[in-house]
């Protein structure tokens, strides 16, 4: 019989964890607790045609505040989002998860976290495949124990490209 010790986790393994229970919760439609990941005060940005642009003067994909996740959240449960009935099944894979402190003047713990995700989705009304890909920023807070999140953008792989329609959270 072996003893174990246990030993407190590193912020790696906190912030690790984190997004991957985020993805878990997105991917199982679970949206409700996803949507408790954010803070008050929040952005869901992901844009198109280049990584960096200013979105109040060029199109974004979705350029989203907390009001607008809960509407957007509404509406996909309430059943008139007929571009998800049924729902998409999806599983996405993250990786090279790395972590950097926010050097902006503020001084709330905010970190900034860079990953790389996969994201399979499965369209069951037309057996359709879309494999999502890009690179994830978070801007995380420190909340209790754990984080929220004040900031997440996705950078698609082929965001300059024609893509299908987007109607799942990446």
């Amino acid at each position: 019989m072996s003893t174990q010790t246990s030993r407190p986790e590193s912020l790696y393994e906190r912030v690790q964890q984190f997004l991957f229970r985020e993805a878990r919760l997105a991917d199982e439609w679970r949206l409700g607790d996803w949507l408790a990941l954010w803070a008050p005060q929040s952005l869901y940005w992901v844009p198109v045609n280049h990584d960096d642009v200013d979105p109040r003067r060029e199109l974004s994909l979705i350029y989203d505040d907390r009001q607008r996740l809960e509407l957007r959240i509404a509406r996909i449960n309430s059943g008139m989002a007929w571009t998800q009935e049924p729902r998409s099944r999806l599983r996405r894979v993250l990786s090279n998860i790395e972590i950097e402190p926010v050097i902006d003047g503020a001084d709330d713990g905010r970190l900034e976290v860079h990953s790389n995700f996969h994201l399979n989705e499965l369209r069951p009304s037309t057996s359709t495949q879309v494999v999502w890909t890009g690179h994830t920023i978070h801007h995380l807070l420190p909340a209790g124990d754990g984080f929220q999140i004040a900031l997440k953008k996705v950078l698609l792989l082929n965001n300059d490209e024609e893509l299908p329609q987007l109607s799942i959270f990446l």
